[in-house]
């Protein structure tokens, strides 16, 4: 806001210095200001600093008002301002200055701030500039401007320029060179710019890597393919993607072979809104935000098969109410969309739980055992960027995989803090680093399960080091002694002669949630996931804890179970079932094990239950999920990380108010007991209970525990965290009832709930113990 001391409500000639932050350094808005400035006559510059733009506006008082309040209301998508700090400076004779407003170049030698753009979705004038045969960038897949285009998937270190990205080595032609030094063009100071006679260009690949064929002939060849049912893998924004009709059950099916994916849902590109909506309930807020520059996967209910509609294969999202759409967010997938205006599935270009590729030499050794041909082309990836998830949830927006379009946007701390490296978990890993009071986030890793994976993750790492020159004061990492993530963290204090922060998971979780609102005072946080390993040494997850400044306190959580096989149970839910059966009902329990188990492996696992300490005990609501699905008689092993609690979301009968017990002791912590809602359940299946109103009443008793424990300890701020809220039934029937109850209730937004958000949590807990 425009502070009352300066007054730009009369014709007094002024000179004021405005400091905007944002998304407002490679997205435009230098020539957007250069224009409003131009339009209200008024004299002055505008330049990049290291985490703002600074500008000096000089001229009268009704212009400066103007111009402030165009800044506001009216910068184009993708600016979006955040803070826009103003104060009078002393008025410059303009007889002793040069007149008009210029754009002035940076001060490369300044230390860089957190200012890099992420990767931005095709703007509406790029588009049509590709459907226009009258234009010379008609048909050319790599058509960009300062709004839109690559960003962080090509920079190789800061300041943001052309030497400085993956574009160096494609010198621009006369034309383009025009439009890059000309304040008044879109593309003026667009570092990718580029045209079919200076630009990337396309090559279509056979499996083996052979060339079959160039140019605009390589998409429509690729474009055949995919029309005739084969598999193409397409060298995209942040790395390669898989590509199969999404309405031929047997090119998905294939996929899913080849790629070892057997059940995971698979994300679906519509060639546009309307068709979209021809297959899913998608309001006016989802449209925008597919819409959006960030154009993400978005979640959105499915509709049923109507006529007139190429029915999507049953095989993209197996039993799946809900569907991962996107729309085309490149110039090369508008094109393929144009020649193939059907739905087609568009998945991450690897082998499951591999990250992407991203180098053409790559994708030929990784993915030709899986894709029939290759489109690829000539522009370098310097690092993977996949495609971001989210939906909306209480007409917010919730990220779950914060990656294109999102990475690397900094998140404001409540204030500056010295810099703390955090390198996550072990799962959906992402890292973060702050630089004074803003945390910068890699874009998502993934699981740490491989030596592909690591490397990435070390390369993320080396990349935030490298663009801000700085070396943390501190590391952070997750408390677990045995993630990779961690050995790394202890490395890398070592050599930096630094202390090492090891935080404990479901703190981290609790954290990301007050640090991403900016909450003061104590919190009151559910941290309900899979796992993660507690200050006790044993497997953490039905957590609530009450965190103040000097650290937290674990005042409740569910009661512990043996978990047969450890990780395992994981992949296996009949080993959660058992242990928890094992525990309650003794040797009655070998009943259900011959359901789930051979009769040798049943009868070793339940002697082996008879020992205490020989496996580890769990508190883990996410392993409670997976035993209450495996008896209602879903799958009990599972090919994808919460399978099987997604199958008892998805089972929720509506309508069903009635709810499952779950006591909580007066102990110290106290103790949510899970034996009479276990009871309950069994007692529900012998009688014949419907499987749907077995999970409502499960989702609901855990709401009600919620309720129970809130007003036990008494705390009117709560924060859900934690893998267990991406369940949509679970999150939204704890978060109103919470409500309901009075309690001021906090769910993520802008960070993943599940593990791609912990990082966050790292850095705030280090930051505090830094001060201690």
């Amino acid at each position: 806001m425009v502070p009352d001391t300066i007054s730009t409500d009369s014709a007094k000639r002024l000179r004021v210095a405005v400091t905007v932050r944002g998304t407002v350094q490679g997205v435009g808005f230098r020539p957007f200001v250069y224009r409003v400035a131009r339009s209200e006559n008024l004299d002055g510059w505008v330049l990049n600093d290291r985490d703002a733009v600074r500008i000096e506006i000089q001229g009268n008082g009704h212009s400066i008002g103007r111009f402030l309040n165009h800044l506001r209301a009216q910068s184009p998508p993708p600016i979006e301002i955040t803070h826009i700090e103003t104060s009078e400076v002393p008025y410059q004779d303009s007889s002793t200055l040069p007149t008009g407003f210029a754009i002035l170049s940076s001060d490369a030698a300044a230390p860089p701030g957190p200012t890099i753009p992420a990767d931005l979705a095709t703007c509406p004038e790029c588009l049509a500039e590709i459907l226009d045969p009258e234009q010379r960038r008609y048909r050319y897949p790599f058509t960009n401007c300062t709004h839109c285009g690559p960003r962080w998937s090509i920079i190789e270190s800061l300041p943001y320029d052309r030497p400085r990205t993956s574009m160096r080595t494609f010198s621009m032609c006369a034309d383009c060179q025009a439009e890059y030094d000309d304040p008044l063009d879109r593309r003026f100071h667009a570092q990718p710019i580029a045209c079919p006679q200076c630009g990337p260009r396309l090559k279509l690949l056979s499996g083996e890597g052979a060339v079959m064929a160039t140019g605009d002939q390589a998409l429509r060849e690729a474009v055949a393919a995919l029309q005739a049912g084969r598999i193409v893998a397409l060298k995209g924004l942040g790395g390669f993607q898989l590509l199969a009709d999404a309405t031929r059950s047997e090119a998905v099916s294939r996929l899913r072979q080849r790629k070892l994916r057997p059940d995971k849902p698979l994300a679906v590109m519509m060639p546009d809104l309307p068709t979209a909506r021809r297959y899913c309930q998608i309001d006016d807020h989802q449209a925008a935000l597919l819409r959006s520059p960030a154009a993400p996967i978005l979640l959105v209910k499915r509709l049923a098969d109507s006529p007139g509609n190429c029915a999507l294969a049953d095989s993209v999202a197996p039993g799946n109410p809900w569907l991962g759409v996107m729309l085309p967010y490149t110039p090369l997938h508008h094109l393929i969309c144009r020649d193939f205006p059907f739905p087609f599935v568009c998945t991450s270009g690897n082998l499951s739980e591999e990250p992407m590729a991203t180098s053409t030499a790559e994708a030929v050794q990784r993915l030709g055992a899986i894709a029939d041909c290759l489109l690829t082309h000539d522009r370098p990836i310097l690092r993977p960027v996949d495609d971001s998830v989210a939906r909306l949830d209480d007409q917010r927006l919730q990220i779950l995989r914060r990656a294109r379009g999102f990475a690397p946007l900094p998140i404001r701390l409540h204030q500056p803090e010295p810099t703390i490296l955090a390198v996550g978990g072990h799962l959906k890993n992402t890292v973060a680093m702050n630089v004074g009071d803003q945390v910068i986030f890699s874009s998502h890793i993934g699981d740490l399960d491989n030596l592909s994976s690591l490397a990435v993750h070390r390369r993320a790492i080396e990349d935030l080091i490298r663009f801000f020159a700085v070396r943390p004061a501190r590391v952070a990492c997750d408390l677990h002694p045995d993630y990779l993530s961690t050995r790394l963290a202890e490395q890398l204090a070592t050599a930096w002669e630094v202390p090492l922060i090891r935080v404990q998971h479901h703190h981290a979780h609790v954290a990301a949630c007050v640090a991403e609102h900016q909450l003061e005072g104590p919190v009151l946080g559910f941290a309900w996931d899979g796992t993660g390993y507690g200050t006790d040494r044993t497997v953490w997850g039905g957590e609530i804890l009450m965190g103040t400044e000097s650290g937290f306190c674990r005042v409740a959580h569910l009661r512990t179970f043996p978990l047969p096989g450890g990780d395992a149970a994981a992949r296996e839910p009949r080993r959660s079932a058992l242990g928890i059966l094992s525990e309650l009902l003794g040797d009655r329990a070998g009943a259900y094990a011959d359901r789930w188990f051979t009769s040798s492996e049943g009868a070793t696992l339940l002697a082996a239950l008879r020992r205490p300490g020989l496996f580890p005990r769990t508190s883990s609501l996410g392993r409670l999920f997976d035993a209450v699905a495996v008896l209602c008689g879903l799958p009990d092993r599972v090919s994808y990380e919460a399978q099987a609690a997604i199958d008892l979301e998805f089972a929720v009968a509506p309508g069903v108010q009635e709810s499952y017990p779950l006591t909580l002791t007066d102990g110290d912590p106290a103790i949510g007991d899970w034996e009479p809602m276990i009871r309950c359940v069994l007692d529900d299946l012998a009688n014949g209970v419907q499987t749907g109103t077995i999970a409502a009443k499960f989702h609901n008793g855990l709401a009600d525990w919620a309720v129970e424990v809130a007003r036990r300890f008494g705390c009117p701020q709560i924060v859900l965290s934690g893998g267990c809220f991406q369940n949509r039934v679970l999150q939204s029937r704890v978060r109103q009832k919470l409500r309901a109850a009075g309690f001021r209730v906090f769910t993520h937004q802008s960070v993943p709930p599940g593990d791609g958000g912990i990082a966050l949590g790292q850095i705030f807990i280090a930051a505090k113990q830094y001060k201690d």
